[in-house]
């Protein structure tokens, strides 16, 4: 028996207990999530200035799009890929904190653009930057957390999606009316510089359980091994056309609130924040205690059929939501949609760091990224604005059926999550072994 709880203890030991006394893990997920904040900050700022941007460069739907989707998130799902395996390699902190600073320094350079052209080139360098941040992020927090508490600490890093919300939808616009949208840029750039000093300065790196092995798995075999694991097709599909519904209607939400509802664009942005947010936050923290409580329980393929479920639901609601013949009624509606999709994300990074052996876990996430963010960060945003433009008409209506179309696709997303989940647990014995004899 002594035997026995020896081996179980050793398979849920962090890389962080094998290094021995590190920076309090509490701590590092604090620091990680002020750097997730001015990440997620600096997009859903864009989102929130979309009425005075388009007013000041005469600019279209379709080109707001642009600036939201593929020329952030073009190079920012490439790059993510070479990246992740520097970081399975090399430190991780050092390597988010560097990209922590570039893509500051591009918001920075958003706010001087004089030109629609600067705006996109800028736009362009942040997505650059921030393809440094996301897997090595993950990597390090399940270097720090066991399995039985990375739910919580995700869906802890997970609130920066909320609160980066709030900093773009309401911080951004309150900052651009008190002076220009120009300044929101700074002053979140500038943040972003500060937070990456902070983190550097205090965050050790864990040392890794099992060595490097860049080196040893070629990016096509190991993408092929990946995806032969069902649960890894799943999960990274699952959540990729989940995203493209809810990243669309995120990025538009503020804009449809101000032209259906005939609103002045900063209180667009109040309504649709506060509607959102706090919901959002809510769900997100109790989806990360339940799905903790599930794994416990039930096993981790719950992490997908919980996150399958709250996505179904979510874009059901979203629907409603954008046909909502009044404010009123659309904030109603918005409070359980929050709640529902507030947290499903939570699940499916949780369940890929369950699936990911060590020695590949950074790279492993970025390939999943990568799949996620074509899909659902580099077409959604861009759909939903052509097919806005292409309807013409009445803003507010054109906007409307742009996201009439492309919501519907967080239901096949929901719906692969769930039939990635009966695999999990087996995929994850079978990818240890295929990739130690590799």
């Amino acid at each position: 028996m002594a035997a026995r709880r020896c081996v179980i203890d050793r398979s849920t030991m962090t890389q962080a207990d094998s290094a021995g006394r590190l920076t309090n893990k509490w701590l590092v997920l604090v620091l990680l999530l002020g750097i997730a904040l001015v990440n997620y900050g600096d997009r859903y700022l864009l989102a929130g200035l979309v009425e005075p941007i388009k007013a000041e460069f005469q600019v279209s739907d379709g080109f707001m799009g642009l600036l939201m989707g593929p020329a952030f998130a073009l190079l920012y799902s490439i790059l993510s890929i070479p990246i992740a395996r520097l970081a399975d390699q090399r430190s991780r902190i050092a390597i988010l904190c560097a990209g922590c600073v570039v893509w500051s320094g591009f918001t920075i350079l958003s706010g001087l653009a004089p030109s629609a052209a600067w705006l996109a080139v800028a736009r362009v360098g942040v997505g650059v930057g921030e393809a440094a941040f996301q897997a090595p992020a993950y990597s390090l927090l399940a270097a720090y957390f066991v399995a039985e508490q990375r739910g919580r600490a995700f869906a802890v890093m997970t609130l920066a999606v909320y609160f980066g919300q709030y900093l773009g939808y309401r911080a951004g616009p309150e900052i651009a009316q008190a002076s220009t949208w120009h300044a929101a840029f700074y002053v979140m750039g500038v943040a972003g510089i500060i937070l990456a000093a902070i983190a550097y300065a205090i965050i050790r790196e864990p040392a890794r359980l099992e060595a490097p092995s860049v080196s040893r798995d070629p990016l096509w075999p190991l993408f092929k091994i990946l995806w032969q694991a069902r649960s890894f097709r799943g999960l990274s599909l699952g959540m990729a056309f989940a995203t493209l519904s809810g990243l669309s209607f995120g990025m538009w939400g503020p804009a449809l609130f101000a032209r259906a509802y005939d609103l002045p664009i900063a209180e667009a942005n109040a309504k649709f924040g506060a509607a959102f947010g706090l919901p959002g936050l809510i769900g997100t923290l109790a989806f990360g205690v339940l799905a903790d409580r599930l794994v416990r329980t039930r096993g981790p393929q719950w992490l997908l059929y919980l996150a399958g479920a709250a996505a179904c639901s979510a874009t059901i609601l979203l629907l409603a939501v954008v046909w909502a013949p009044d404010i009123r009624t659309a904030t109603l509606l918005a409070l359980p949609s929050g709640l529902l999709g507030g947290g499903w994300s939570v699940g499916i990074m949780a369940a890929l760091q369950y699936l990911m052996p060590d020695r590949v876990r950074a790279t492993g996430t970025a390939l999943a990224l990568l799949i996620i963010n074509l899909i659902g960060y580099v077409t959604g945003p861009l759909l939903a604005g052509q097919i806005s433009d292409l309807v013409s008409g009445d803003p507010a209506h054109a906007l409307r059926m742009g996201l009439t179309i492309i919501i519907p696709t967080g239901i096949l997303g929901a719906w692969l999550m769930i039939r990635g989940a009966h695999r999990l647990t087996e995929d994850r014995d079978q990818l240890a072994v295929r990739l130690a004899a590799n």
